[in-house]
């Protein structure tokens, strides 16, 4: 991705904008060559011109869209190599935060307070025999490298608005991501946190395969719900159970501390 150096007047440095979109060209975001024909079905479809449609429509109005690449978690993580996966609802809106992958943010970002939430949780798990430190960088990449897939059910943002490309397309092609991935017969865990992730259930149910499939539900990971029962996400155990699910379907364990 092109960056843009710090302009200066004089005594003053003027920081580029935070990286966004800059148009509606899915054919050249890259994405793993197992998703590339479902993507491309999509994008050629109502649905997806009519989003295609409607961010062209946004940026010509001077709309400020996350993340710049869509399809971050689709190119980081091929479906062939999918063993988890950790379902979002939307990227963050805030400058220079959205990555394209769900809870993660761009290196030297601050930790969202769910992505904190995340780490205390892994830091905790009682299958790992002992704590760990809160790590300072929030880049899942690391994650979506070994296998977990980091999907958050709608693409886009724009700056400061939470949910506001949400019932615009995305979610067609996304349930149809899920539902390609449960229908493998290989086993994967599905982390489902809070009720917008847990909606998605009934598109793993419905795979012949579903049995097969490990399937973790809790709060959401945000402060306002991640203590509440009835399935607290503090103490869920989630990470340390995937590991264990893995491990026990000939698998390696997922890394989940990152340095």
């Amino acid at each position: 991705m092109r960056t843009q150096p710090s302009l200066f007047l004089g005594d003053e440095a003027f920081e580029p904008a935070a990286p966004r979109l800059i148009e509606w060209a899915p054919d050249q975001w890259p994405v793993a060559d197992d998703w590339r024909s479902l993507v491309d079905a999509f994008v050629a479809s109502q649905a997806g011109r009519q989003l295609g449609q409607f961010i062209r429509e946004r940026l010509a109005s001077g709309a400020v869209i996350y993340p710049p690449e869509p399809f971050r978690a689709l190119a980081l993580t091929p479906l062939h190599q999918v063993k988890v996966v950790i379902l979002g609802q939307d990227p963050y809106h805030g400058p220079g935060q959205a990555q394209g992958l769900a809870f993660s943010v761009a290196p030297g970002v601050r930790l969202p307070p769910s992505l904190r939430n995340i780490f205390k949780e892994i830091a905790q798990d009682p299958q790992r025999g002992k704590a760990a430190e809160v790590p300072r960088n929030g880049s899942l990449e690391p994650w979506a490298r070994q296998g977990v897939l980091l999907l958050n059910t709608c693409l886009t943002v724009e700056a400061g608005l939470p949910g506001s490309h949400a019932r615009r397309g995305w979610e067609v092609l996304t349930d149809q991501l899920i539902g390609q991935i449960a229908g493998q017969p290989r086993p994967v865990v599905f982390m489902l946190w809070g009720a917008h992730a847990q909606a998605k259930q009934a598109l793993i149910d419905a795979s012949v395969f579903s049995s097969g499939h490990l399937v973790l539900t809790a709060n959401h990971p945000s402060p306002l719900s991640a203590l509440r029962g009835p399935r607290p996400f503090m103490g869920c155990g989630h990470f340390g159970l995937a590991n264990n699910f893995l491990q026990g379907q000939g698998l390696a364990p997922i890394q989940w501390t990152l340095r």
